[in-house]
């Protein structure tokens, strides 16, 4: 079990994990702003709930679906607003390479999402995945077989 609650362990964990957690989270919610809510909310809950970790892959688990969990917090609520026609402006150029692909991923359910991000943006392998979200390793493939087709049927049409 490892100790947590130290000054020393908090700025340690968040030295480790903050730009993969502000990566996984943008890629779920598309504005840094609100990605970096997420993460800021997930080690406020990591402060507040002091959660005992088996080791330090538990600990990096508990980070990325607690991310994912608010990220998703954060996405609903942003669905739910109601914008007025005249504030919504003309759609954003992408900003660069790769940008409409990061932005379909981000259009992908989050259970398709998620580990697109983690394996591709994060490279982790299919196991670890399962480790770390805390599902069977078939389950994973299938997710990201199935995220895979629909990223291409969304690029496709994008295309045409």
């Amino acid at each position: 079990m490892v100790p947590f609650g130290t000054d020393e362990t908090i700025s340690r964990c968040v030295a480790e994990h903050s730009d993969m957690l502000l990566r996984l989270a943008c890629t779920r919610l598309g504005s840094t702003a609100d990605a970096e809510d997420a993460v800021q909310e997930a080690f406020l809950r990591l402060l507040t709930a002091r959660p005992v970790f088996r080791d330090a892959e538990h600990e990096k688990a508990w980070l990325i679906r607690t991310t994912l969990q608010r990220a998703s917090d954060i996405r609903r609520k942003a669905e739910r607003r109601a914008v007025p026609l005249e504030e919504i402006g003309e759609p954003a150029a992408p900003d660069g390479p790769g940008e409409e692909l990061r932005s379909a991923v981000r259009a992908l359910p989050e259970r398709y999402g998620a580990v697109i991000h983690l394996y591709y943006y994060e490279g982790y392998p299919i196991k670890e995945i399962a480790k770390l979200l805390g599902l069977p390793a078939a389950t994973v493939g299938t997710r990201l077989a199935r995220g895979r087709e629909r990223l291409r049927q969304m690029l496709k049409e994008d295309a045409v």
